[in-house]
């Protein structure tokens, strides 16, 4: 069929969506619900969708086009659940079980008839990691289903005055439900709160005097102190004292009216900046048992080593890489066979920290500095002879996070994950040397087409194009055991020993056709052009994505004739 999908933003379920109808043959075309009513109804009018989509739409449609057309709302929610905060209210609740719904627009929000739902278990994850992975797996497929069903045509919906179905309206949470009581309120009673704020909106609160918006939460098992205490910081987040004992927060976000040049989403520490804190490290190997938060971490079994890493959005600062750099050179001294890098659910990487850059003193510079920084590791990874290393995707990557990916020997993706191999839509050429490694795994006009159109490729599509050799259709709190298991099938593998051997040959027949440094001094030399050049597009499209202002035309972004391409307006 031929379907619009309607959106506030192409994140990453509208993405999700896009690909999934998409791989199944259905014409896909996007419009973005920012640009306006009147961009919405000049795509309707002129592509005459047979269905019109909305997965993710913070605005209502115009009462026209759902009377004139089908049009399908993802709510996520169960049947009968209302209102705009329905994921945020189900977080703080410590709901364990949860759905997504499908149903169609009529005149009261989330009101319309039932075409599908879905249940699904929640994790104890903040709100943007469970809809990424749980919830994002169960709008894919209730949308699935109901397109069939719109499409076999003898679907009646189920009406919501149904007797059966029990309606709740949940309003807006506001800052006033959000508000954490230090004093008084207990660890899971924070977690819940500051979970169900993240990424967006944060709960507001004060720090050391400022005004703040607290992102991230994860809880801290041995430091303590006076509730609302700040106590130590480590890898650039801070751990603050609960009435029964202490969480850590990775981010803070200034409010816009304080005066914060960066009033957006940055490491604790970057935004408090000297605070007298001690730092509390913990070791790269730290003990299974430990409940307390680190965003890297090793562990061994038998002949798998895992390097686990999880950095908020998948943003990886100069000092991410470096830190990221060293425990892969740890890992590199281990005697394992296979080593993991990866396997912990959610974003794998997306490459450079566009909002620590904005923040600093000279973007240029540290736009230099990082992208440099994230070079020295996917060198690391692709000079790495003497065993042979598995990207373990459990969930999106992105630019020169797919890069980092790629340098490894095999790919595995959870069956949710989004891949977008591109940095166009960013004003940038690239580097990470993928002029290396994407040529090698998918041929040079496969390369050409996935950095030029720059649209998402399911995990699915990766796998056909020959960007991923593993698939693993596990839910995301199953993705690092199912990860490691496969993992020590193949340190078993009875062939290893000459794969290893065939690894190693072919990286030096590669080396003296055209050594890597090669590689990665022509894409650094078009990339220094862009960044110290202050009328590049860049600047200003970095700049609009990490305050979240418009920076698109209303018009398509891409066309093509290939159905997997599109439109994007």
């Amino acid at each position: 069929m031929d379907i619009l999908l309607v959106a506030s933003a192409f994140n990453s379920l509208t993405q999700r969506v896009y690909a999934e109808l998409s791989d199944r043959g259905h014409r896909v075309d996007v419009v973005l619900a920012s640009h306006g009513t009147d961009a919405v109804r000049a795509a309707v009018a002129e592509l005459r969708p047979e269905l019109i989509v909305a997965p993710m739409l913070k605005t209502a449609l115009p009462k026209d086009l759902w009377r004139e057309n089908t049009c399908l709302i993802v709510h996520p929610g169960p049947p009968g659940d209302r209102g705009p905060s329905s994921l945020d209210r189900a977080v703080a609740a410590g709901e364990t079980h949860w759905g997504v719904t499908v149903l169609q627009a009529e005149e009261a929000m989330d009101a319309g008839d039932i075409w599908a739902a879905v249940p699904f278990g929640t994790a104890p994850v903040g709100k943007s990691d469970l809809y990424r992975n749980e919830v994002s797996d169960a709008a894919v497929t209730a949308v699935l289903l109901a397109v069939e069903r719109y499409a076999a045509g003898d679907f009646k919906p189920r009406p919501q005055s149904d007797p059966e179905i029990r309606v709740i309206w949940r309003e807006a949470m506001r800052q006033t439900d959000r508000r954490i009581d230090w004093d008084h309120d207990d660890t899971v009673t924070v977690l819940r709160a500051l979970r169900a704020a993240d990424s967006q909106p944060g709960v507001l609160d004060r720090l050391l005097g400022r005004e703040v918006f607290l992102h991230g939460g994860h809880e801290e098992d041995r430091l303590r102190g006076r509730p609302g205490e700040l106590l130590a910081t480590r890898a650039g987040a801070v751990c603050r004292a609960t009435r029964d004992g202490a969480v850590w927060i990775q981010e803070l976000r200034p409010r816009k009216n304080s005066g914060d040049p960066a009033p957006f989403r940055r490491p604790a520490t970057h935004v408090l900046g000297d605070c007298g804190l001690p730092e509390d490290p913990v070791p790269l190997d730290l003990p299974a048992g430990r409940r307390t938060w680190t965003d890297i971490r090793y562990q061994e079994q038998g002949d798998v080593g895992l390097l686990r890493f999880s950095f908020p959005g998948g943003a990886m600062s100069t000092t991410h890489c470096r830190r990221l750099l060293a425990a892969y050179r740890h890992a590199l001294t281990r005697p394992t066979t296979v080593l993991v890098l990866g396997g912990a659910r959610d974003f794998f990487s997306n490459g450079i920290h566009l909002n620590v850059i904005e923040a600093s003193d000279d973007p240029a510079a540290e736009s230099w500095a990082n992208l440099n920084a994230m070079n020295d590791l996917v060198e690391a990874v692709l000079r790495t002879t003497d065993r042979l290393v598995v990207a373990a995707l459990g969930g999106n990557a992105a630019a020169g996070g797919v890069m980092l990916a790629l340098a490894a020997d095999e790919v595995w993706c959870r069956t949710g994950t989004m891949l977008n191999p591109h940095y166009r839509r960013m004003g940038l050429y690239g580097s990470e040397l993928w002029t290396y490694s994407l040529p090698r795994r998918v041929g040079a006009a496969t390369a050409e087409r996935l950095t030029t159109e720059a649209l998402p490729v399911s995990a699915a599509t990766a796998r056909t194009l020959g960007l991923v050799d593993r698939l693993l259709p596990v839910p995301a709190e199953s993705f690092t055991a199912a990860t490691l298991r496969r993992a020590a099938d193949l340190a078993g593998s009875s062939g290893l020993g000459r794969r290893i051997a065939a690894k190693a040959a072919a990286r030096a027949r590669d080396e003296a056709r055209r050594p890597l440094d090669d590689y990665r001094r022509a894409e650094l030399a078009r990339m220094h052009a862009i960044f110290f050049d202050p009328t590049a597009p860049y600047h200003t499209l970095r700049s609009a994505f990490v305050r979240k202002q418009p920076s698109g035309p209303a018009r398509p972004l891409t066309t093509a004739p290939d159905p997997l391409a599109g439109r994007i307006r």
